[in-house]
């Protein structure tokens, strides 16, 4: 899919984190997290940055 990976670890804990804050469930949190998490990184896989692996699009939902 995309080699532009930095820092999915830390942005899915932060969206389960979210998204339970918001009071959804456990598994409905982990779901929604995984759907962000997929989406960012589909919306990010494009961007080339240096050598190393690139970023994803955290801000995929709002970015025109």
């Amino acid at each position: 899919m995309t080699g532009n990976t930095h820092g999915t670890g830390c942005t899915l804990s932060s969206a389960i984190a979210a998204f339970m804050a918001r009071g959804e469930t456990t598994d409905s949190a982990v779901a929604k997290a995984k759907v962000y998490i997929d989406d960012a990184l589909q919306a990010g896989a494009s961007y080339r940055f240096g050598n190393g692996n690139g970023p994803l699009h955290h801000f995929h939902r709002f970015w025109l």
